[in-house]
């Protein structure tokens, strides 16, 4: 079973839905014993940052999200909550990537919306992407390269559009509103060994 992280960000039902479709078990829960008991966890998100985290301090989920040991999966604000700290609402993280959330300079293309391509890195969450296969975006906030970084992204500047640290695996797209590359990574996600 999956545990979808339920908090008042959105795009939780879009995650549930995505893995409806590859027949996947899942449960939307801000359960603290459901999400540790839980195979996979995934942490979904569209929303804003400050009010989030306020949210998972509340349930006791930012002290939980850290300690996961199963494969967690971090999606758009749910990747960026898991980096050390965030301009928006200048947001304290869960410190799981050690690098900073910024926003994109103030130019008439913000928010980057819509499809692009990836640079990848080697990495289990790729397998069976091409260099030239395009993901969806939607987000005024990047983060910055780092080691953790497993694919980029060009726009305005290079970002990451993908980490990974241990267990802990995320993506700046929307792999539930990727088409059928988004389904393969989240197949990837799920056929991951704990």
């Amino acid at each position: 079973m999956i545990a979808i992280i339920k908090y008042n960000g959105g795009n939780v039902n879009s995650a549930q839905n995505a893995l409806n479709k590859l027949n996947v078990k899942s449960m939307i829960t801000d359960d603290p014993e459901q999400i540790l008991n839980a195979e996979k966890v995934i942490f979904p998100g569209v929303g804003e940052a400050s009010s989030t985290m306020k949210l998972l301090k509340k349930k006791g989920l930012d002290v939980l999200i850290p300690t996961l040991k199963q494969p967690v999966l971090g999606i758009c604000l749910g990747m960026q909550l898991m980096c050390k700290g965030n301009e928006e609402g200048n947001t304290e993280g869960l410190g799981i990537f050690d690098i900073n959330v910024k926003k994109f300079p103030p130019l008439d293309l913000v928010p980057h919306m819509g499809w692009n391509t990836v640079s990848v890195k080697k990495n289990l969450m790729f397998s069976g992407i091409e260099p030239d296969d395009d993901v969806y975006f939607v987000h005024s906030y990047y983060c910055e390269l780092s080691e953790f970084t497993t694919s980029v992204c060009d726009y305005i500047l290079p970002f990451s559009a993908s980490l990974q640290k241990e267990n802990f695996y995320a993506m700046q797209f929307h792999p539930e509103k990727s088409g059928r590359i988004g389904s393969q990574m989240l197949n990837n996600f799920i056929n991951l060994s704990s």
